[in-house]
Parts: structure tokens; C-alpha cells; sequence
């Protein structure tokens, strides 16, 4: 039964937020953390967090952490397909489509309406993260933080994988 809902835990926001990309991680989240109780915020916070450190598709790296953590090797097996799936039968089913009609004037503009709500449910998301942030290390440093990080990042043109794992660093050093 934990297999069947690893799947569901992940084919839901696989449907949902197709492509695996931004826009299912509050999803995802919403499964893992609210509905099954697999991690905390703040654990599920730590996973995204290493996941963006790391190479290749978000969504994917956290399927496989939490399908090991979960139910090991068929864990990662179902929440892997679970992940992949609903986007790889999508594009199958519809590149022809698209391929077809990717330079009409209601494609381009279609595009440009899954922007907004992608930006709503990451601003949710960091925002919700600021609070746990702001509650659990509290105002200086989580001002700190952010305040380091925007200024590595916009001022000095750090890459992101590095601001990242500085903040993990600093956080493992001063926080715990």
C-alpha cells in the first residue's frame, strides 16, 4: 500500500504540473509534507534545497529521495515512474501537435499565460519558507541570510549552486 501511494504522491503533481519543473514543487510539497506526513516543511525545504544544488530535473531527485527514505529501491522505482511518466505520455501524445503549430499567434500566447501562476506558487512557496525560516533561526540571521545571498547573487554575480551550499554550510555551522 505505501508503494501505491508513493505513486499517487507524485503522479498527482506529475499531471498537474506538467514537465516536472517550478510548478509542481508546491505540489509536490502539498503530497508529501500535508497529505502523507513523509517530512516536515523544513525537511522538505532541506531535499529542495539540495536538489537545486544538484545537476538534472528537480522534481526527479526529489522523487527519488523521498522514495528512498520512504520504501528504498521500489520506493525510488515508483515515484520515479510516477514522475516521468504523465510528462513522457504527454509529449509523446502531443509533439506532433505542437510541432505543428508552434509559431501560431494562440500558442505563443498561451505560453505566456502559464507564466503568472507558476510565479504565484513559488512566491507561496519561498514565502512560506521565509516564515519557517524566520521562526526556527530567527530574525537576524534569517535576514542575514537572505541579505548575503542577494548580494553574492545580484552584486557579485555568484553562481546559485554556490550561494546554496554556503547557506547550507552557514546553517549547518551556526543554526544546529
Amino acid at each position: 500500500m505505501e508503494l501505491w501511494h508513493l505513486f499517487l504522491a507524485f503522479f498527482i503533481p506529475g499531471i498537474v504540473g506538467y514537465g516536472g519543473g517550478p510548478a509542481s514543487i508546491p505540489l509536490i510539497e502539498h503530497e508529501v509534507v500535508n497529505r502523507y506526513g513523509w517530512m516536515s516543511t523544513q525537511e522538505f525545504g532541506e531535499v529542495l534545497a539540495l536538489a537545486n544544488a544538484l545537476p538534472g530535473p528537480i522534481a526527479t531527485k526529489m522523487a527519488a529521495f523521498v522514495g528512498w527514505e520512504v520504501a528504498g529501491v521500489p520506493g525510488v522505482i515508483a515515484t520515479l515512474f510516477a514522475t516521468v511518466g504523465p510528462s513522457l505520455a504527454a509529449m509523446l501524445l502531443l509533439m506532433s501537435v505542437l510541432l505543428k503549430y508552434k509559431d501560431h499567434p494562440r500558442m505563443k500566447k498561451m505560453t505566456s499565460y502559464i507564466q503568472a501562476p507558476i510565479a504565484v506558487l513559488l512566491g507561496v512557496l519561498a514565502f512560506q519558507f521565509f516564515v519557517m525560516s524566520w521562526e526556527d533561526a530567527g530574525m537576524i540571521q534569517t535576514l542575514f541570510i537572505a541579505i548575503a545571498a542577494l548580494l553574492l547573487l545580484e552584486k557579485f554575480k555568484v553562481h546559485p549552486v554556490i550561494v546554496i551550499i554556503g547557506s547550507l554550510i552557514y546553517g549547518a555551522i551556526f543554526l544546529s
